[in-house]
Parts: structure tokens; C-alpha cells; sequence
């Protein structure tokens, strides 16, 4: 079974087609778990209205089920709190030119 950092680090192949950034460093991902070869992840989106939400969430989906102790990926977008640059890592920080 693969773990959380596993998990992550798949994901990190997602990247929001806007900011040009993966959704991990942009901290979109709010929490990860597997249970016995199903994947829930629990995310959010830069905006509410954001266009590329239905890519992104699909992309995420296809990426864990690439995995080959992943059975199905389930995605629950949430708003809940609300996201916003605290979240990102230094290195997307310094990629968006934000200090």
C-alpha cells in the first residue's frame, strides 16, 4: 500500500494549468488517506470559480489510479477553509515571485 508521502509525490505530476505549478506545492491538497486500495482525497481549488477545477480534479484521479495498489481515487472538492497563499511552499512562492 502506498503511503501518504508516496501519494503526494504522485500527485505532484498534476499541475494547475493557470499558475503552471503542481497542486501539492500550491497546497490544494487538504488531506490524503488509502484504505485498502482506495485513495480519498479531500482538496480544494485557488478559487471557487476556477475553470480549470473539472482538469484538475480528473488529472488528480487518473494519477493515483496509475498506481498499482490504487483501485479507485476518490476526489471531494471542498471549500472549507478557503484557500489561499499561506498554503503554498517556499519553492511556489519564489516561483510566482511572491515573498
Amino acid at each position: 500500500m502506498a503511503d501518504e508521502v508516496e501519494l503526494l509525490e504522485t500527485l505532484k505530476q498534476v499541475i494547475d494549468p493557470e499558475l503552471m505549478i503542481n497542486i501539492v506545492d500550491l497546497g490544494l491538497i487538504y488531506d490524503i488517506a488509502q484504505e485498502e486500495g482506495v485513495v480519498n482525497v479531500n482538496m480544494t481549488l485557488t478559487s471557487p470559480a476556477c475553470p480549470a477545477g473539472p482538469q484538475i480534479v480528473q488529472q488528480s484521479k487518473m494519477a493515483l489510479e496509475q498506481l498499482e495498489d490504487v483501485e479507485k481515487a476518490e476526489i471531494k472538492l471542498v471549500m472549507s477553509p478557503p484557500w489561499s497563499p499561506d498554503r503554498m511552499t517556499d519553492d511556489a512562492r519564489d516561483q510566482l515571485g511572491i515573498f
